[in-house]
């Protein structure tokens, strides 16, 4: 015991040593890591001393109070504080040895919305993708898509002077599930398929962030797998057996090898899901339509459990992180049989 906190000593010693050289940059001229990035990737090296440990509420709490705090105005594609919800998310995947599947972990597009009253004006986004290789010389050239959007509708209804809609649940909680899910297994090196890590924006103004993607994709000739999208996590189901629920449930055989692996029913069916058609309204569709692949959204909000949706008050303190952190834990299990099958079991059914 002694020898690894005297590891972990000499790894922040050295962690913050070479940071601050980066940080002075040239003669003592600032350079272009940011504050966020030191701190995240002097933990990142203290950590990547210790045994893989299961992801805890600080690690998702930290996250969430940034991605969903004043300072990013709502995360609005096209603003400046989605930009710096991506910078925060690249330095993340930087700081915990996600790799760039692209030349960098930004997948641009652009955009005009319709919805808007400036419905000529171009608005450029950008999706945010990691890469964890799997560990089998054949099976690593299939992939499995986990993703979450990580943009929100910028300012709200203002409510007691607020006008801020943050965006706590919706989907800061998905979006941080993908990334602790990456810095995981990018720790374990315990996936035999790849892992693309995908973070969209643009979601709120129609899907159209997960939308170029999956068509990039498509066109690169990915050998994709299946995708799962991490939408609205944060809070517990009010009542059901199961913790989550899958859109689309009927379509493929996912949710009952999710749960054969998880040893539970960490996923089940939500009648509402279907009434309502969430399996076209998230950002799995995309991926379906183009790669023909089972792609599906889980979920814990069910229309009882949280009045805030696209509200003011969708903020941090808000969230349930003890259900966000038992949600996560129990889906790398599941999420791991997945990954490690030596056959594609999950499979679209015959419609």
């Amino acid at each position: 015991m002694k020898k690894i906190f005297f590891l972990v000593f000499i790894m922040l010693l050295s962690s913050c040593a070479v940071k601050q050289k980066a940080a002075d940059g040239k003669d003592g001229k600032p350079g272009n890591d940011s504050k966020a990035e030191m701190v995240q990737a002097a933990q990142a090296n203290v950590e990547s001393a210790l045994p893989v440990r299961p992801i805890s509420v600080s690690d998702i709490k930290r996250s969430m109070e940034y991605l969903a705090s004043d300072e990013l105005q709502g995360r609005a594609t096209g603003s400046e504080g989605i930009e710096k919800a991506a910078v925060f998310i690249e330095s993340y995947f930087k700081a915990n040895n996600i790799k760039q599947y692209f030349d960098s972990y930004r997948d641009d597009f652009e955009f005009k919305n319709s919805r808007s009253a400036t419905p000529d004006a171009v608005i450029k986004g950008f999706n945010i993708i990691g890469l964890i290789e799997g560990n089998d010389p054949k099976l690593k050239n299939e992939f499995i898509i986990l993703g979450g959007h990580y943009d929100h509708i910028g300012l709200g209804k203002e409510v007691n002077g607020d006008k801020i809609a943050n965006g706590a649940n919706d989907d800061a909680s998905g979006t941080i599930a993908a990334m602790e899910f990456g810095k995981y297994f990018a720790k374990s090196k315990t996936n035999k398929r790849s892992i693309l890590i995908t973070l969209y924006s643009a979601e709120e103004m129609g899907l159209k962030g997960s939308g170029h993607l999956a068509e990039r994709l498509s066109k690169e000739g990915i050998n994709a797998y299946t995708m799962i999208n991490f939408e609205m996590i944060g809070v517990p189901r009010a009542e059901d057996k199961s913790m989550a629920y899958m859109s689309g449930y009927e379509r493929s055989n996912f949710a009952e090898t999710l749960n054969k692996y998880g040893g539970e029913e960490v996923v089940g069916f939500f009648p509402k899901a279907k009434e309502f058609n969430l399996f076209m309204r998230s950002d799995n569709f995309p991926f379906f339509k183009e790669l023909n692949i089972p792609a599906h959204a889980i979920s814990t909000f069910d229309f009882t459990n949280f009045d805030y949706y696209h509200h003011v008050d969708d903020e941090a303190d808000k969230m349930d992180y003890e259900h966000m952190v038992s949600f996560m834990n129990k889906m790398i299990p599941a999420l791991e049989g997945m990954m490690n099958a030596p056959t594609k079991e999950v499979v679209l059914n015959d419609e």
